[in-house]
């Protein structure tokens, strides 16, 4: 058994193990909660009102495909007119750009969010 197929199997246990993570501790917290006394209500809260998870989901995936797009084109730009090299421009700009696009989204949710 070699290291290719330990990869995959180690991948699988980590989203597993964040997965359980997740459940069981926000099982435990509401656990906690109704022992307390505290309406279960609570949690259906945060649902009523606001934009819906899948229109900011849409929207920061828009601005990171953007963001990536224009990484891509600046770094082909600044490697076809410089000297830089290839390897150390194409990440470092496509990661900035990135960057610059969830920023974008995360600030066009947030105004999504008042409205």
């Amino acid at each position: 058994m070699g290291p290719q197929i330990l990869i995959p199997i180690s991948l699988f246990l980590m989203i597993f193990g964040i997965v359980y993570l997740i459940f069981s501790t926000r099982n435990r917290e509401r656990l906690a909660l109704i022992e307390k006394g505290i309406d279960a209500s609570i949690f259906l809260k945060g649902s009523e009102k606001g934009v819906p998870a899948w229109k900011i989901f849409v929207v920061n995936l828009a601005f990171l495909l953007i963001g990536s797009g224009v990484g891509i084109f600046l770094a082909l730009l600044i490697t076809t007119y410089t000297g830089l090299n290839d390897g150390a421009v194409y990440p470092s700009i496509i990661f900035i750009m990135s960057g610059v696009g969830l920023l974008a989204g995360f600030k066009t949710a947030k105004d999504l969010d008042k409205e």
